[in-house]
């Protein structure tokens, strides 16, 4: 496996330029045929905006722009809800729509596509206990291949999240969330799913503006000015963990993927190109906001209240409960307060603009 990360340092200024940069360092054009439909797979984790949270508008921009120039043409932007976000409502909002009217693509939510059943050849850890035989993915997604939006921040449930992780709003319908008490080995299961449907895998991960604390949602924005691109989903995501000053074998669906030989975590054996990044450490730390907190601790510590917490109408109180918390209370007071330092930095001047 080619385990080459591509890393390259930017600004609001030369941001397009910069992802077009990366994604060439990277060798992009060894993973897709020209020819071939090409699946965007967006990073949606709040139908609000937040920085760091999902996929940035200049990365979409510059991601796209690149494509197009390089003459891919058939791309199907694509990103699917939660039982908490609004896949509409989250385009507009993270400024996607505008961007893709820009280069006449057509945004195709996962919600409103076939899935069907599959079987698959790979022996798969998690999935089959937690879905039994009741395993969908997008038809859509079948013999295309997969171009991955991630950002670089923290996770409640994963230390960190990237390229690996963007492929859990892909493969798995809204009821992702029972996937929780297992993350880590679904994580390494839908590696295994991807290397057999798709033909290709790349992912192009934005660090303009990185996530610390209480990721994916409630997090404390910070400038690093990086973007990486690599074919190797593993390589990219252990990278993206070392910068942030994590030890990617520390991180269990880092190190079960590179164990199991689906790609290398091992930061010696990267070949790292662009930027040096040898001093690079964000001291980022992880924590867990109170609605992980609680999923992780009836999941897990009180595992007889799970069936009816979580398999019942109850879990509209929980959903609702988290909504009420993310969206009402936590963005509009400790979230307006980050959102109004962000925007007056220049990459708040350059989402402003879009």
């Amino acid at each position: 496996m080619d385990s080459k990360v591509a890393i390259v340092k930017t600004h609001p200024e030369t941001v397009i330029k910069d992802y077009s940069e990366v994604m060439h360092l990277a060798d992009y054009k060894k993973s897709f045929k020209k020819s071939d439909d090409l699946i965007l797979k967006l990073n949606l984790s709040w139908s609000l905006y937040f920085p760091a949270c999902s996929t940035q508008p200049w990365q979409l921009d510059g991601v796209l722009n690149t494509l197009t120039e390089d003459g891919f043409h058939k791309i199907h932007p694509v990103e699917n809800k939660t039982v908490v976000t609004d896949v509409w409502k989250g385009a507009l909002n993270n400024k996607w729509i505008p961007i893709l009217k820009k280069y006449k693509l057509k945004y195709e939510p996962l919600t409103e596509v076939r899935w069907v059943k599959c079987k698959f050849r790979s022996e798969l850890e998690a999935l089959p206990k937690i879905f039994e035989d009741d395993i969908k993915i997008p038809e859509m997604f079948l013999g295309r291949s997969v171009l991955h939006l991630p950002t670089i921040k923290t996770h409640g449930h994963t230390t960190m999240t990237g390229a690996m992780k963007n492929a859990f709003g892909g493969l798995i319908t809204q009821r992702r969330h029972h996937c929780h008490k297992m993350i880590h080995e679904v994580l390494v299961d839908l590696l295994k799913i991807q290397k057999e449907i798709h033909p290709g895998i790349f992912a192009v991960m934005d660090g303009t503006v990185a996530g610390d604390g209480k990721g994916p949602r409630t997090m404390i924005p910070k400038i690093k000015n990086y973007i990486l691109a690599s074919s190797d989903q593993v390589a990219i995501d252990a990278i993206s963990a070392k910068m942030m000053g994590y030890d990617p074998f520390s991180i269990p669906f880092l190190k079960k993927a590179h164990d199991q030989g689906l790609g290398n975590a091992d930061v010696s054996q990267i070949d790292l190109v662009g930027e040096d990044i040898s001093n690079v450490n964000f001291n980022f730390q992880t924590a867990k906001s109170p609605v992980i907190f609680f999923d992780q601790f009836f999941r897990k510590k009180l595992k007889f209240l799970e069936p009816l917490l979580f398999h019942t109408p109850l879990f509209k109180g929980c959903v609702l409960a988290s909504e009420v918390y993310h969206d009402k209370i936590w963005y509009n007071t400790m979230g307006k307060k980050h959102i109004n330092t962000f925007n007056k930095t220049e990459w708040g001047e350059l989402f402003k603009r879009y």
